[in-house]
């Protein structure tokens, strides 16, 4: 199926690897030229060249997102050296594994502004080039601890919900101008991160790293962590002009982890 994204500029946050990674590589295969934005230089770099390595241009950008100044030059050299930007997925880090109750104020503000905050800025920064053009694609990939929370996931539980709640209205309101804003929700991809979180439940519980991942991976109706290549090729199809229909949806890549049917 060809996406009709070819020609088209993306800009992937989070993409020094992982699942950023994954979909900014994704994108490319099917015809984007991709800016991909991270911490790593090094890491970056090693993405920038899969992308050139799938025929598309790629231009790394080391940029934390906590940084707001960095957010207009980056966006700026974006512009001259891709083009506007098409396609914008917004994939942030999260914070440390801590409970919901008893943070400090400071930690809950700092989290916002680099999980939240940071992603409202920025897509305000290019969806209004979107409208003018008549179409573009804003894809957020959260968490799912924002459908059914994770233990000890406190601040990601509750910030990234409220992405859920910016990207359904976001969807109301530019909609009608060719833009679709649409989440999509990881579940146990083995990523980093996730082996991460296993480490940390593993201390927490005095039990192996495997012994932890194989009781995740019982709780999914495909028994088994997924990819970040299967989670890129759904990303990919929500950038897509095949996905004009979809909007303010938000899609489960989880194997079956969340059990709501809702």
């Amino acid at each position: 199926m060809d996406l009709g994204i070819t020609g088209r500029t993306a800009l992937v946050l989070g993409a020094s690897g992982g699942l950023g990674g994954a979909i900014a590589v994704r994108l490319a295969e099917e015809g984007a030229n991709v800016a991909v934005a991270g911490r790593s230089a090094d890491a970056l770099a090693a993405t920038a060249a899969r992308i050139e390595q799938a025929g598309a241009k790629a231009l790394p950008l080391v940029w934390d997102l906590g940084d707001r100044d960095r957010m207009e030059p980056a966006v700026s050299e974006v512009e001259r050296t891709l083009g506007p930007v098409d396609i914008l997925v917004n994939n942030t880090g999260g914070p440390p594994p801590t409970p919901v109750a008893g943070q400090d104020s400071g930690t809950w503000v700092d989290s916002f502004e680099k999980m939240v905050l940071a992603v409202i800025v920025l897509t305000d920064r290019v969806v209004p080039g979107m409208r003018e053009r008549g179409w573009g694609r804003v894809l957020t990939s959260t968490s799912s601890g924002a459908l059914s929370p994770i233990p000890n996931l406190g601040l990601s539980n509750t910030l990234r919900a409220s992405l859920h709640a910016w990207s359904k209205t976001l969807a109301d309101e530019v909609g009608r101008d060719g833009v679709t804003s649409n989440v999509i929700v990881p579940g146990r991809i083995a990523t980093d991160r996730t082996r991460f979180l296993d480490e940390r439940r593993a201390e927490r519980e005095q039990r192996s790293v495997e012994d932890v991942a194989r009781d995740s991976a019982a709780t999914m109706a495909l028994g088994r962590y997924g990819t970040p290549d299967e989670y890129a090729d759904a990303a990919a199809f929500l950038c897509s002009d095949r996905a004009s229909y979809i909007t303010g949806a938000i899609l489960r890549v989880d194997g079956g982890l969340i059990r709501s049917v809702v």
